[in-house]
């Protein structure tokens, strides 16, 4: 039920090594023009196809209408 609050039952945890912090900060700073082309959710489902990370869709971005 939309609006219904709870706990969430999964989670995410990403870390970086130190030599790429700036690549980060870079990135960081630059996120409205990149989403222009990409929207966030496309860019984090390629993250996580690429690195191979088991997820079940039918959690992800169910807290946001996607039309």
């Amino acid at each position: 039920m939309p609006g219904k609050f709870q706990w969430q039952e999964g989670y995410g945890m990403f870390s970086i090594s130190h030599s790429h912090i700036d690549r980060v900060v870079r990135y960081i700073h630059s996120q409205e023009a990149h989403h222009e082309s990409r929207t966030f959710r496309e860019e984090y489902l390629e993250f996580l196809e690429e690195n191979e990370i088991k997820y079940d869709p039918e959690y992800l971005f169910n807290w946001i209408k996607i039309t």
